[in-house]
C-alpha cells in the first residue's frame, strides 16, 4: 500500500500539469492575426459599414424618383348640418305648389274652376302638392355623413434636372461612405501594427534587460570572491550593486511597459485585457531578417492620389457640391408632371343627387413656373458654387500635405535603414570589447570599472539595435499609411 503513494503522487502532478497548462499558456499571434482581429472588433469598423449600408439604401431610393408614385386617399366627414339648395321659404312653396296653383286658377280664370268640382280642384291640389314635394325631396343632400377616396398616379416629365442630380449626388454619398469606411480601415490597420511592433520592441528590451541583470549579477559574484581574497575594495562591491539595482529597477519598468502595451494590443484585437500573448515575431527562431532596401525618388508618389481615401473623399466632395449647385439652379426652372386618378365619392351629383358610392376617371398635366423669389435661387446658387471653390482648395492643399507626409516618410525609412546598419556594427564591437574586457577581468589585467562600462556600452548597443530595427518596422508601416496602402493578408 505504501508502495502506491509515489506512483499516486506522479499521477496526481501530471494531472496538475495537464490542468495548469493550458491556464497559463502564451497565444501566440502573428502580425495579420492581430491585424484581421482588430478590423473585426474595431467599431468603428462597424460604424463605418452601417453608414456604407445606408448609402445603398439612399441611393435605391434616389432611383425610384425616376417611376410612378400611385398615392390613395380615403376619408370620412361628419357634418352637424345639412348641405341645402333650396331655402327654407322656397320648401313651404313647393311643397303647397298644388293649394297655390288652385288658388291661383280660381282667381285668374274663374269660369274654369267654377267647372271643377271640389274633389277635383282638391284631388289637383294634392297632385301638384305631391309633385312639389318630391322636387323637395329632390334638393334634400342630406350631407351629414360623407365618405370619398382617390387614387392618384403622379409621373414626372421634366422637373429642371432635379432627379439627376438627386441620383448623382446619391451615387457619390454611396461612394464617400466607401471612401470613409477605407480612412476608418487604414487607421485601424496602423494602429494595430504600431502597436504590435511596440509589444515586440519591448519583448526584446525585457530579454535584453534580463541579459544585462544575469552579467551584472554575475559580475557582483566575481567581485564578492575578489573581495574576500583581499584582491577588490568594498567600493568596487558597492559600485556593481548599484549597477545590479539599477538592472533590475530598468527591468521591472519594461516589464509594467510591456504588461500596459499588451493589453492595449489584446483590446484592439477583441481580446481580454488580461491575456497573455505572444508576437510570433517576439520569438527568436521567427524573428525576421530586416531586408535592406532603400526608398528612393518619388517611385510612389503617383500612387498617393489614387490610393490615399482622404483625398478621395475631398475629391467626391467637390464632385457632391457641383450636384448641389445643380438641384440649386433648378429652382429657376419649369416642371411638368404628368397625373391621373380616379376618385369616388358618396353622396355623389353625377346623375341627380344620390346617396350611393360612384366615381370618375381623369387625367391631365400640371405645369410649375417660378415667377419670382426675390433672388433666392441666385443667392443658393452662388453659396453652392462657393463650397465648390472651398472643397477645391481643401483638396488641392491635402495633396501638397499629402506629397509631403510621402517624402517625409519615405526619408524616415531610408534613415532608419541606415541606423539599423550602424547599429549592426556597432553591436559587433561592442560584444568584442565586452569580451575582452571580461577576458582581461579574469587575467587580472582589468578592472571592475572597466567591465561595467564595457557591459554598459553592450547594453546602449543592443538597445539602440532593438530601436532601429523596430524603427524600420514602424517607418515602413508609416510609409504605407501615408501611401494608402496598407493591406493585411487573410
Amino acid at each position: 500500500m505504501l508502495s502506491m503513494i509515489p506512483r499516486f503522487r506522479q499521477i496526481l502532478t501530471i494531472l496538475l500539469i495537464g490542468v495548469v497548462c493550458p491556464m497559463t499558456a502564451q497565444r501566440r499571434l502573428s502580425l495579420d492575426s492581430c491585424l484581421v482581429m482588430a478590423l473585426n472588433n474595431n467599431k468603428q469598423m462597424g460604424v463605418a459599414q452601417l453608414k456604407k449600408e445606408m448609402a445603398v439604401n439612399m441611393r435605391k431610393a434616389a432611383r425610384t424618383k425616376y417611376l410612378p408614385h400611385v398615392q390613395a386617399m380615403g376619408g370620412y366627414l361628419y357634418s352637424s348640418k345639412t348641405l341645402s339648395l333650396l331655402s327654407d321659404e322656397q320648401k313651404s312653396k313647393l311643397s303647397q305648389l298644388g293649394t297655390s296653383t288652385v288658388q291661383g286658377v280660381g282667381q285668374l280664370m274663374p269660369n274654369l274652376a267654377a267647372s271643377l268640382t271640389p274633389a277635383q280642384a282638391g284631388q289637383m291640389a294634392n297632385i301638384l302638392n305631391g309633385e312639389g314635394q318630391s322636387i323637395v325631396n329632390a334638393f334634400e343632400t342630406n350631407t351629414h355623413h360623407i365618405f370619398g377616396a382617390t387614387m392618384m398616379v403622379s409621373q414626372p416629365l421634366y422637373v429642371g434636372g432635379v432627379i439627376t442630380a438627386m441620383n448623382r449626388l446619391a451615387d457619390l454619398n454611396e461612394q464617400l461612405s466607401k471612401q470613409s469606411a477605407e480612412a476608418v480601415r487604414q487607421n485601424t490597420l496602423f494602429q494595430t501594427e504600431q502597436t504590435y511592433w511596440n509589444v515586440v520592441s519591448l519583448i526584446y528590451k525585457q530579454r535584453l534587460a534580463e541579459d544585462y541583470l544575469n552579467l551584472v549579477k554575475k559580475l557582483d559574484e566575481d567581485i564578492q570572491k575578489m573581495i574576500a581574497e583581499g584582491v577588490a575594495t568594498r567600493a568596487d562591491g558597492l559600485n556593481v550593486a548599484v549597477k545590479a539595482n539599477e538592472a533590475e529597477m530598468t527591468l521591472i519598468q519594461v516589464n509594467d511597459g510591456l504588461s500596459l502595451t499588451k493589453m492595449l494590443l489584446c483590446q484592439l484585437c477583441g481580446l481580454p485585457v488580461d491575456e497573455d500573448i505572444l508576437p510570433e515575431d517576439g520569438e527568436e527562431h521567427t524573428r525576421q531578417a530586416i531586408e535592406k532596401k532603400e526608398v528612393t525618388g518619388n517611385m510612389f508618389r503617383e500612387m498617393t492620389a489614387e490610393n490615399r481615401p482622404e483625398l478621395q473623399m475631398l475629391e467626391t466632395t467637390i464632385g457632391m457640391t457641383q450636384q448641389t449647385t445643380k438641384l440649386m439652379k433648378a429652382g429657376n426652372l419649369p416642371k411638368v408632371a404628368l397625373v391621373g386618378g380616379y376618385s369616388v365619392s358618396n353622396p355623389h351629383v353625377f346623375d341627380g343627387f344620390h346617396r350611393e358610392l360612384s366615381g370618375m376617371w381623369n387625367v391631365g398635366v400640371l405645369v410649375s413656373v417660378p415667377v419670382w423669389n426675390w433672388g433666392e435661387v441666385a443667392y443658393k446658387t452662388r453659396a453652392s458654387k462657393n463650397a465648390t471653390a472651398m472643397a477645391r482648395l481643401e483638396f488641392e492643399d491635402a495633396k501638397e500635405k499629402v506629397g509631403l507626409q510621402v517624402s517625409q516618410s519615405r526619408l524616415r525609412v531610408n534613415e532608419a535603414q541606415k541606423k539599423y546598419n550602424m547599429a549592426e556594427n556597432n553591436i559587433r564591437k561592442a560584444e568584442e570589447n565586452l569580451r575582452c574586457a571580461n577576458l582581461g577581468f579574469k587575467e587580472g589585467v582589468m578592472t571592475s570599472t572597466t567591465v561595467m562600462e564595457a557591459q554598459t556600452a553592450w547594453l546602449k548597443a543592443r538597445s539602440q539595435m532593438i530601436d532601429a530595427e523596430i524603427a524600420v518596422r514602424l517607418s515602413e508601416s508609416d510609409l504605407k499609411k501615408s501611401l494608402g496602402v496598407l493591406t493585411v493578408n487573410q
